[in-house]
């Protein structure tokens, strides 16, 4: 049977003018407007004054809606007023995530969100021990200090793992850590300009991050750590220097906080661009002296946006003192922490931790889960978790060979980077699930099969209600000073 060619080379609807196939325009073709509901993942909160504070743990979006919006935003968000998009405040709502199609399945997301995540090829983040060894014994250090600086043939293997992803990569992390990472300048000094000269060619978005102790942080040493861009850091200073040096002493028993201080000092006085967290671990004995210490960071550091302070409550992690660490109850903690930091910001300095706006999808999963991250130790063994290091069997996901090759244990690897939710009914039916997605701490649930909820999830609402507050009392600060 013969055949039009030209049937079959070609559409025969290409023949047909456009505006014969198109829709008419007008009221006639509009469709019928979606039916919208409220998002499961929305947290919601009251100030005093009557304002309606929205977040959803999804978007991460955060609204403020002032009192005379409070009644018609919250009917909407639990469907006592119907939603579609055809109204403007639906469609805002919508827009933010508040309100979503009836039709959403929003477990699906998590699972879509999860699954997008974990199987990126495209970042690589490495944890890397540049030294296990510590020139401090911090009370509540949970480390053995076995060995020393890293080995040149693991510092070989890091560079052939990041030269074999080339092409694929497009992200790359390096964060250093320890025992004490400024102990093994050998390897900083060798990997870090290997990094920046690696991203430069490869047009790689690059971070650094280092968690130091700050005792070494001489100004020759920020010197090299900053030409190598490595400019993120986290220090401790664990309150006023009495309770600062008992907890965290010299590996000789001498006093730490006098140096620390100075070396912050000193940078504080550099023009370069970076950033410092200053971490204040604090427990029972410690916590009444936060109040007198935070006016002598202000003197150093209020209103340079370069210095943030995050305030931790002290854990037992696993060390050998643990038994007699002054550890506070869990509403002691977050007491502790509301108060110091409200005092904190009120002497103009910057804190960080707990809630955020921006807190959405994957925004309290932890580094562990994620199997693009890798711990490498100074002998080449593979880690997931800083906290169990090679303490825990479980946690040795495998080694680093000096050619770049990951051998890794595929069953350790799936114990840590699975999606527990998906066995979790608990999870599942949680308004937090899309920001932790059941993982906010695999190391929880892998050693005592609990979940592992975030504390925001307990402390939301409050932390919600702080932030504003404290972004109000901002603003009509800054509305209050003088033009120039």
């Amino acid at each position: 049977m013969g055949t039009n060619s030209d049937v079959l080379s070609k559409s025969p609807l290409d023949r047909i003018p456009i505006r014969l196939i198109e829709e008419p325009i007008g009221t006639s073709a509009r469709k019928p407007p979606i039916r919208l509901k409220p998002s499961r993942f929305n947290v919601q909160a009251t100030t005093e004054e009557g304002w309606l504070l929205l977040w959803n743990t999804y978007s991460g979006s955060m609204n403020a809606f002032r009192p005379e919006q409070h009644d018609a935003v919250r009917a909407l968000i639990s469907q006592k007023t119907d939603a579609d998009e055809g109204r403007k405040i639906s469609r805002y709502l919508v827009d933010r995530g508040f309100l979503v199609p009836m039709a959403t399945d929003e477990l699906r997301r998590v699972q879509y969100a999860f699954g997008t995540e974990n199987h990126r090829t495209d970042r690589l983040e490495l944890i890397l021990l540049a030294s296990e060894d510590c020139n401090f014994r911090c009370t509540y250090c949970y480390e053995d200090f076995r060995r020393g600086t890293m080995l040149p043939e693991v510092r070989e293997g890091i560079k052939n793992l990041v030269r074999s992803r080339l092409g694929a990569l497009k992200e790359l992390s390096v964060s250093w850590f320890g025992g004490e990472p400024l102990y093994g300048m050998e390897a900083i000094d060798d990997l870090g300009p290997f990094f920046t000269q690696i991203a430069d060619e490869a047009g790689l978005r690059y971070h650094t991050h280092m968690t130091t102790n700050g005792y070494l942080l001489t100004d020759d040493v920020a010197d090299r750590l900053l030409a190598a861009r490595i400019n993120d850091f986290q220090i401790t200073l664990d309150g006023l220097p009495e309770d600062h040096d008992r907890h965290r002493g010299a590996r000789d028993g001498g006093k730490t906080f006098d140096t620390i201080f100075h070396n912050l000092c000193r940078l504080a006085e550099r023009p370069d661009r970076f950033t410092v967290v200053i971490r204040v671990n604090f427990d029972k004995e410690n916590s009444p002296g936060l109040e007198a210490f935070l006016p002598m960071l202000q003197e150093r550091f209020a209103n340079d946006d370069r210095f943030v302070l995050a305030f931790h409550s002290v854990g037992q992690w696993g060390g050998a003192n643990d038994a007699n660490l002054a550890v506070c109850g869990v509403d002691e903690s977050q007491a502790v922490r509301t108060k110091v930091t409200a005092l904190a910001r009120s002497l103009g300095l910057n804190v960080t931790g707990g809630w955020q706006p921006g807190l959405g999808a994957g925004e309290e999963v932890c580094y562990a889960a994620r199997p693009y991250n890798f711990i490498v130790g100074a002998h080449g063994d593979l880690m997931k978790c800083t906290i169990d290091l090679d303490k825990a069997d479980h946690n040795i996901v495998g080694t680093l060979k000096a050619d770049g090759t990951l051998d890794l244990d595929v069953d350790k690897m799936a114990l840590w980077t699975e999606p527990a939710f998906e066995r979790d009914s608990g999870c599942q039916s949680c308004h937090m699930l899309a920001a932790c997605q059941g993982v906010h701490c695999p190391k929880i649930r892998i050693d005592s099969g609990e979940r592992p909820c975030p504390g925001i999830r307990r402390t939301a609402k409050q932390e919600m209600v702080a932030y504003f507050e404290s972004t109000q009392r901002q603003a009509a600060a800054a509305a209050m000073e003088p033009v120039p």
